[in-house]
C-alpha cells in the first residue's frame, strides 16, 4: 500500500515539476522515488519516511545549486541588467546626497547613484556600472582593468 502512495508521490511530484519548470519539486520526487524503493524491501513506514526527507534535503542543498547555475547560463539577460560590468560617462555629477546623477551608456541615459554616499563623480568622468535598483544604475569608480571593457 505504501509503494503505491510513494509511487503516487513520485509521479504528482514530476508532473508539477514539468509543468512549472521551476526546479522546485524534483528534489522531492526523487526522495518520493527513494522511499519506494524502500518498500520493495519491507522497510518500515518510519524508515521510509526518514529517507524520504533526507534524500530530498540533500537533493535540495547540493543539486539545486549546481543546476540552477547550469541552466541560467542559457537565459538571455535583459537589456538593463547586460549593463552591469560596462562603463559608463558621467553626463550630470552623480552626488547621492542630493539626489542627482545622469550617465550615458550605450547611447541611452540613465539615472546613476553611487555605491557610497560620501563619493561623488564629476560630468565627463568614466565609472564602472556594478548594479542596478529599480531604473538606477549603481556606480562606483573605474579601475584600470575596466578600461579593456
Amino acid at each position: 500500500m505504501y509503494a503505491i502512495f510513494w509511487l503516487g508521490a513520485f509521479g504528482v511530484l514530476l508532473l508539477i515539476e514539468i509543468l512549472t519548470l521551476g526546479l522546485t519539486t524534483i528534489w522531492f520526487a526523487v526522495g518520493a522515488l527513494a522511499a519506494f524503493l524502500l518498500t520493495l524491501v519491507h522497510a518500515s513506514l518510519a524508515i521510509q519516511m526518514i529517507v524520504f526527507f533526507i534524500v530530498s534535503l540533500v537533493m535540495l542543498i547540493f543539486t539545486r545549486p549546481i543546476m540552477t547555475k547550469y541552466l541560467n547560463k542559457k537565459t538571455t539577460k535583459t537589456n538593463a541588467e547586460s549593463l552591469v560590468g560596462r562603463r559608463a560617462r558621467v553626463l550630470i555629477p552623480v552626488n547621492n546626497l542630493k539626489s542627482e546623477g545622469q550617465v550615458m551608456v550605450n547611447g541611452m541615459e540613465w539615472t546613476a547613484r553611487s555605491t557610497k554616499d560620501e563619493v561623488t563623480f564629476q560630468k565627463d568622468e568614466m565609472v564602472h556600472i556594478v548594479g542596478i535598483s529599480g531604473v538606477k544604475l549603481i556606480v562606483e569608480k573605474e579601475n584600470k582593468e575596466d578600461n579593456n571593457l
